[in-house]
């Protein structure tokens, strides 16, 4: 018996992630410019368009996929994935290398950022954005590399042995000064706090909107000690209006001079937990502390907890499948703009 169907025809009409294909096409739409410049000066058209790139992770993130190689396999048989993606039934599915070729020119074009800032663009025309009042934090991502290569720099890549001693360093004294991953040297041993395990690690910092919790910008760096307040730093600068007074809420470990006084500097209110248990005075005083604002700017930075518990456990996140920070923080935009695209889709009206 022949059969005439249409992945459109499986999906049913009030499935949730039509609103999300609808959402992430209209996106994608804005960055058509960023797409004919990848397509000029001769490159010619790669085997994937980078929409259908850009759209493949966003599934990945949304689907928890656990790797790229799976997506492919489920690409052949899942309905839902063709049609997202805007395929035939008989359309073959893609090889996972595609991704690594590919993965370059989304780096060169900095693709992944355009489309988190064209989804950012969509929430603040739809008014479901702040414009006054922010929050900053960040959390340690694991690197893809495993602690047994985390060994002298200065000591030969050619291992004879099978490396399983470099696996257990109790006595031994390991510090980023003196030892390297020979995996990914861009990955840092830190721990978050007192008592926990030190991995190699990357430092993701987050800004977030205060009125719906939406994500304004990700950042993917080294793990270092100033590497959040640092991070939020950049943040601010880069995606905060200078032309109005702004909020910025953080926990205490924002609570130091350099922070406060670099926030001030550009024009932001630093609403930062005060450090009680430090050894020195907090940075911030009652002139700040004295506002009700505060209080609010306090409560509702928690927030962005389930920001990192999304990007983490739905994502996949909680550990990096990239090497470099490079690519790790284009995996970041993509999944903070998957973040944004399903709260967005349960936002607004029918």
């Amino acid at each position: 018996m022949l059969a005439l169907m249409s992945p459109e025809e499986m999906v049913p009409k009030d499935h949730p992630v039509r609103r999300i294909k609808k959402l992430a096409d209209e996106a994608l739409a804005k960055l058509s410019p960023t797409f004919d410049a990848m397509y000029a000066d001769g490159w010619g058209r790669p085997s994937i368009p980078p929409e259908t790139l850009l759209k493949s992770m966003l599934l990945i993130a949304l689907y928890s996929v656990r790797s790229e190689r799976q997506f492919c396999e489920r690409l052949r048989y899942d309905l839902l994935f063709k049609w997202f993606l805007d395929m035939s039934m008989i359309d073959e599915p893609f090889d996972a290398s595609s991704f690594s070729r590919n993965r370059d020119r989304l780096l060169e074009h900095e693709v992944a950022h355009r489309f988190l800032q064209a989804v950012v663009a969509s929430a603040k025309k739809a008014r479901l954005m702040s414009a006054d009042h922010f929050s900053v934090d960040g959390t340690l991502i694991e690197a893809w590399a495993s602690m047994k290569s985390f060994r002298p720099k200065d000591e030969d890549d050619d291992d004879t042995g099978d490396g399983n001693g470099w696996g257990d360093f109790k006595g031994t004294k390991r510090s980023n000064e003196t030892h390297e991953s020979k995996t990914d040297p861009e990955a840092k041993i830190m721990r978050k706090g007192n008592g926990r395990e030190a991995k190699l690690s990357f430092v993701e910092s987050v800004l977030m909107e205060n009125r719906n919790g939406l994500v304004v910008d990700v950042s993917v760096t080294e793990a270092r000690g100033d590497a959040e307040t640092a991070a939020a730093i950049d943040l601010v600068v880069g995606a905060l209006p200078t032309s109005k007074q702004v909020t910025l809420g953080a926990d205490k470990a924002y609570d130091t001079r350099g922070f406060v006084e670099a926030a001030r500097f550009f024009g932001v209110t630093p609403h930062v937990a005060q450090n009680e248990h430090a050894r020195r005075s907090s940075a911030i005083d009652a002139r700040t502390t004295r506002h009700e604002g505060y209080d609010v700017s306090q409560k509702l930075r928690r927030r962005i907890e389930s920001v990192f518990g999304w990007m983490k456990t739905v994502a996949g996140f909680r550990r990096t499948r990239f090497k470099g920070v490079a690519r790790t923080q284009l995996y970041a935009h993509v999944a903070a703009a998957a973040y944004n695209i399903l709260r967005m889709s349960k936002m607004l009206p029918a």
